[in-house]
């Protein structure tokens, strides 16, 4: 199969969600190799592998936004982009999500709150889907999005540079994240009912 740009760009994201998930979790020490840390300060360690992770999650944000940017620019929007679209998404942020709570760099309740979250909404499109109709994205939903986007990106540089002003930015952003993904929900199970219950 030919695939177009956005399909490519998409096929991109997860492939660089895969090498997130590799750097992250792979035991490297086992091994033999040491990964390089920085020292900020007396109290601040960096682990070089969440910087990298950092970069190649904001290098695989913009691949979200073009794919989907162009395929309706370009009318190139395709049963299969759509699909691989949605599955991209929740393997890169879903997995760093669990990650990073595994880790202990955020609490497990953002990450569970999240996957539950994007479950019953998916399940609610699905069904809207299979009698023909289409669910539009909220604002509640987007503004989640991007606070969610922002705040793993900041997780992922140790919160840098607002760490040292002991401002907890990207902790906030992922709670602001966690209570829209729960107004978001709602709002979805609300305005679709009537299709669930039909």
């Amino acid at each position: 199969m030919k695939m177009n740009l956005p399909n490519k760009l998409t096929i991109v994201r997860m492939i660089l969600a895969i090498v997130i998930i590799i750097l992250l979790v792979f035991p490297f020490d086992a091994i033999g190799l040491e990964i390089p840390k920085l020292f900020v300060n007396e109290t601040l360690v960096i682990d070089i592998k969440y910087i990298i992770s950092g970069v190649l999650f904001i290098l695989a944000s913009v691949t979200d936004f073009l794919d989907g940017y162009i395929a309706r620019k370009y009318n190139l929007v395709t049963d299969f982009g759509k699909m691989m679209d949605a599955i991209a998404d929740k393997v890169l942020v879903n997995s760093v999500l669990i990650i990073l709570a595994a880790s202990g760099f955020i609490h497990p309740i953002i990450a569970v709150i999240v996957v539950v979250r994007d479950t019953v909404v998916n399940s609610i499109k699905m069904v809207a889907s299979s009698k023909g109709k289409v669910v539009a994205a909220i604002k509640s939903g987007k503004i989640k999005t991007a606070s969610l986007m922002v705040g793993i990106v900041l997780t992922l540089f140790y919160n840098l540079p607002f760490e040292l002003l002991n401002f907890k930015v990207s902790d906030f952003l992922l709670v602001i994240a966690a209570v829209l993904s729960l107004v978001s929900a709602c709002q979805y199970y609300v305005q679709n009912k009537h299709l669930i219950f039909e």
